[in-house]
């Protein structure tokens, strides 16, 4: 059995671009930056950033393309794919996630900081207010159909 998935949380690092392909579809490319944070043997914190490129196809292109933005969180979950080409007269390569799903993440542009408290306060209590009322009576298993 072999297994070729990519799961990856970031933000990201440009706009995503799209592009059309000859058969018409839809494609966008984007990249995600995660990084990785520790203390090494001194005590000391350190980080590192490593920046993955996305490849998205179809509907999910012009989506991607319409609402990210740069430095939005975003998961993106798919496989690693490595392509080559050459030019002028050296190969070249790139590994990239090809994603089969793209979800995305709070928006980033600070609209979260200048929220109102009274407006959270009044979005809590509709929350409160559109729970779900369950029956109060008993089930009996001998009622249940399978």
């Amino acid at each position: 059995m072999y297994l070729n998935k990519a799961i990856i949380i970031g933000n990201l690092t440009r706009d995503p671009e799209i592009k059309a392909l000859p058969s018409g579809a839809q494609v966008a490319s984007f990249s995600l930056a995660t990084n990785s944070v520790w203390k090494d043997k001194e005590g000391n914190k350190k980080e590192a950033v490593e920046y993955h490129n996305i490849v998205v196809f179809g509907r999910q292109a012009e989506t991607s393309a319409q609402y990210l933005k740069k430095g939005q969180s975003t998961l993106v979950e798919g496989r690693l794919q490595t392509r080559s080409w050459e030019a002028d007269g050296v190969k070249k390569y790139r590994t990239e996630i090809v994603a089969d799903r793209v979800q995305f993440g709070p928006k980033s542009d600070g609209a979260s900081s200048n929220f109102d408290k009274s407006k959270q306060s009044n979005d809590t209590e509709e929350v409160k207010n559109d729970e779900i009322d369950y029956p109060t009576e008993e089930i009996n298993p001998e009622d249940i159909p399978f």
